[in-house]
């Protein structure tokens, strides 16, 4: 097990009418003036929003709002947002919604106080000192940004989708109601559950030794999001199945289950330029580039891959063969991504295989130039992964 440190300030409030302590969240943080950030119209038409900022009102704290977030959450935005919270006199955010309106506010946060351009945080140019204050009201079980240091953007000059992690992100509170989960369509619920699965499989895949606590630890996440992602799209209003994945979605990406462990990420960074150059949702490109990632990366570790084919997808343990067991168990992941709705092929996505060779060149590089950290992947091997996929 490798050295850490771990800081996680978030406080999470869990449960029926979480949203409703938002105001008194905020002011216990020293927040006195607030922007409401939020996607579309669903938080409004739902009441939500009215909640929200009842809330906010009953705490004497006074608000504007900034809506129209997207899916792989865009630049434009949140350049926007900077230049509102500095006009205003903002000095917290509050993201009502899904990983992109977090991300978005986290963007926001450490874009007011910098004097430069936020996107140095992301290209590597600049590493952030000071940000603003970040609630969550979370509105989808999925990302896991409500409790993590990563924020992603897009930024729509050139097409570049980029991570930003630092302790900075975290946000202060989570308030998290699995009930206003009831409404989301069955396919972003599915989307939301391969995004966390894939968190939770970006940092099984190590090449650490001695690691067999956080192992157990992922396990069990990947198969409570697999007894309770079908509930949750079959029965949309099964509370106990919304929480499962909405407190899932936490314990997958805020690094407890990547403790001591050197994890790979190579799957997020190619997916980064399809979801970029296709606007593909990030749960459904996940879903067609780690199934493929991990059958190009199985003679890496075969044991690794058989592990998780036994303890996770109940399949028989082959001594003799481990590669064949680990095969079994990346198609019974790939049934079940199928099962739930997801797509497995990128021809599903529309996707150009004349695009390849310009995406696989283009993915984010370790500091050796090089892709992950499992069996790390140059040009030639994102592409193979990418050709295998359509």
């Amino acid at each position: 097990m490798l050295n850490f440190n771990y800081y996680s300030p978030t406080e999470f409030v869990f449960g029926r009418g979480a949203e409703e302590r938002a105001g008194e969240m905020i002011r216990k943080r020293g927040g006195t003036k607030v922007l409401v950030h939020f996607g579309g119209g669903s938080a409004i038409r739902s009441g939500l929003m009215d909640r929200v900022t009842a809330s906010l009102d009953a705490a004497g704290l006074p608000y504007i709002t900034l809506g129209g977030v997207q899916p792989n959450p865009r630049s434009s935005l949140v350049y926007r947002g900077i230049e509102l919270a500095r006009a205003e006199g903002v000095d917290f955010i509050l993201a009502v919604g899904g990983g992109s309106v977090i991300d978005s506010s986290k963007a926001i946060a450490l874009g007011v106080p910098y004097d430069g351009d936020f996107w140095d945080f992301f290209c590597g140019k600049a590493k952030p000192e000071r940000a603003l204050g970040v609630g969550v009201v979370l509105t989808l079980a999925a990302a896991g940004s409500e409790g993590s240091k990563s924020c992603v953007i897009t930024q729509e000059d050139g097409g570049f989708k980029r991570g930003c992690g630092n302790e900075l992100n975290r946000p202060k509170f989570a308030l998290m109601n699995p009930e206003v989960t009831y409404t989301l369509p069955a396919y972003q619920t599915a989307c939301g559950a391969t995004d966390m699965m894939a968190h939770v499989l970006e940092r099984y895949f190590t090449n650490e030794k001695g690691v067999d606590l956080t192992d157990r630890l992922c396990e069990a996440v990947l198969s409570a999001v697999i007894k309770a992602a079908p509930v949750a799209i079959a029965e949309p209003d099964n509370y106990e199945a919304r929480a499962q994945l909405m407190w899932a979605s936490t314990l997958a990406h805020n690094d407890s289950c990547g403790l001591g462990r050197e994890g790979d990420w190579a799957s997020h960074q190619i997916e980064h330029e399809l979801s970029a150059r296709y606007d593909v949702a990030h749960g459904a490109g996940l879903a067609v580039v780690f199934p493929a990632w991990m059958r190009y990366q199985l003679d890496h570790d075969p044991m690794r891959f058989a592990q998780l084919a036994v303890r996770v997808w109940g399949c028989d343990m082959d001594f003799e063969h481990p590669e064949k067991t680990g095969l079994e168990g990346i198609e019974r992941y790939e049934q079940f991504l199928k099962s739930i709705g997801m797509p497995t092929r990128l021809g599903e996505l529309h996707v150009d295989p004349a695009d390849i060779p310009a995406m696989a060149g283009k993915c984010k590089r370790n500091n050796a130039g090089k892709l992950g950290f499992f069996r790390p992947l140059d040009t030639g091997d994102i592409a193979k992964i990418l050709y295998s996929a359509m």
